[in-house]
């Protein structure tokens, strides 16, 4: 005679070791992302200007960031001389923010400001520090 399997017996209560696995997975991608989007901002040396000026507008501006060894960001984000070109074509009468290292080679501002100059933009804000004089 077979006997069949009885399996209300078997699962006394709920295994939550997968549970707290997953959580803890969860936990520690969140904490990854948070250190990111912390330290995710482009680190700068200004260069000092004697004198500044507040520029108010209802408009967002687009930031253009060049760091020290030449890499161009738009708003945070790093794209190519060719992808700015493609970028501020699209855009109808942008307000551009050039933000540049103090350390960074003319030449890339010059690459940046002739992108804009085809595009028919000819008034930036250039972000500076205020520095003594």
């Amino acid at each position: 005679m077979r006997r069949e399997p009885s399996y209300e017996s078997d699962i006394a209560e709920i295994n939550m070791t997968p549970f707290v696995d997953i959580v803890l997975v969860i936990l520690v991608i969140f904490m990854v992302t948070a250190t990111f989007v912390t330290q995710g901002k482009i680190p700068l040396n200004l260069p000092e200007a004697s004198q500044t000026q507040n520029i108010k507008d209802e408009r967002k501006p687009i930031t253009l960031t060049l760091s020290e060894s030449g890499e161009l960001y738009y708003d945070d984000v790093a794209l190519s001389l060719d992808e700015l070109d493609k970028k501020i074509a699209q855009i109808h009468e942008p307000q551009i923010v050039l933000r540049s290292d103090a350390k960074t080679p003319f030449e890339y501002v010059v690459k940046v400001i002739d992108i804009c100059k085809k595009n028919r933009i000819s008034a930036f804000a250039i972000q500076t520090t205020k520095g003594g004089a």
